[in-house]
């Protein structure tokens, strides 16, 4: 497993990271230790996870996910071996349920009780990468490529929520610090910030990046490159609609799309005929839809890791696999015309 650095912070991450979200919710907890045992004996050694997980968030499971992960470190004792990444929810709580008993902001006391929160529940006293999971701010993310300023918003300042963090670095509960679902204005303020005060510099940056959505290069890919700050991907498969299983209906039993309607963000009627372009180019070429989705974000100058999630071990050891495809010349090709009649149609 390559093993890639996580900004300029001296701390190695494999490029494959295992994704979390679906444990407490799709799997159980010993499906959970299960793909843990895996990842770590297949080199894995980087772990996503946050606050409002699993999803589709609900009161109910709500923190389910870190409380997988801490029994998993508590029965293997090997919290050493891993890089473990959470996060704290951005404004307006997480995605519609409350935590924290309201609305959740970004500011110094609610970042605080969310660390010691995810701390608990993960039976660790420190967390390698703390990322903030959406800004306080208003942006163009989750679905949006236009901005549209809100002269109205009161968001919690860019700098009060750094020196939270540079706070948590100083009392060793916290290694790094990140960002996710952010923009470039965002990153490369976060950075000045970083500068002119002597915080924590930002180590990476979680955003959305497959076949479907690469509005990543358009203003975060050259940051990544010039200021060392490298995409942590996440949906590579477009929730699994890359892997062509939701081609035709009824869709499978049990797959996330078909127990949860509200995730329709790769499914709108202008993702059709691109999504059925990328499949039959890699039929066409012998190759396995999820598997060349996946080894094209696995070869992304800007990568550093590609963020893996999985329902079962079969299919996580299957997306682990995708690293040993290099794509051909002419399946890149082929990826960047079909890119460019549908760009983004899924941002």
């Amino acid at each position: 497993m390559e093993l890639r650095p996580l900004g300029r912070t001296g701390i190695k991450v494999s490029r494959i990271c295992l994704g979390t979200m679906t444990w407490g919710q799709q799997n159980s907890e010993s499906e959970a230790h299960a793909q843990l045992d895996m990842a770590l004996d297949r080199g894995i050694n980087f772990i996503d996870t946050a606050e409002m997980y699993p999803v589709p968030p609900m009161a109910e499971t709500q923190g389910r996910t870190e409380s997988y992960i801490g029994s998993w470190f508590a029965a293997r004792r090997n919290r050493e071996r891993v890089i473990l990444a959470s996060k704290v929810s951005g404004r307006g709580g997480a995605r519609g349920i409350a935590i924290r008993g309201g609305e959740t902001r970004l500011d110094r006391a609610q970042i605080r009780a969310a660390v010691e929160g995810s701390l608990q529940r993960l039976r660790t006293d420190y967390i390698d990468l703390y990322q903030t999971h959406w800004p306080d701010r208003k942006v163009n993310a989750f679905g949006q490529l236009g901005f549209e300023h809100d002269p109205a918003d009161d968001a919690v300042p860019l700098l009060e929520t750094l020196e939270a963090m540079a706070d948590l670095v100083r009392e060793g509960k916290v290694r790094a610090i990140g960002l996710s679902n952010e923009t470039p204005w965002g990153l490369m303020e976060c950075l000045r910030l970083s500068e002119r005060h002597g915080l924590p510099r930002i180590a990476a940056i979680q955003n959305p990046y497959n076949l479907l959505n690469r509005s990543f290069e358009i203003g975060l890919a050259e940051i990544a490159h010039r200021e060392d700050v490298g995409l942590l991907a996440y949906s590579p498969l477009a929730m699994g609609v890359l892997s062509g299983k939701y081609q035709t209906k009824p869709w499978p039993a049990g797959a996330r799309l078909t127990l949860f309607e509200r995730f329709q963000r790769y499914t709108r009627p202008e993702a059709a005929e691109p999504t059925a372009a990328y499949i039959e180019l890699a039929r066409r070429h012998s190759l396995a839809p999820d598997a060349m989705a996946l080894a094209f974000v696995n070869g992304r100058s800007f990568l550093t890791a590609n963020i893996i999630g999985a329902t079962s071990t079969a299919q996580l050891a299957r997306n682990i696999d995708s690293l040993k495809l290099t794509l051909p010349g002419e399946v890149l090709a082929g990826i960047e015309a079909i890119h460019r009649r549908w760009p983004n149609v899924c941002p």
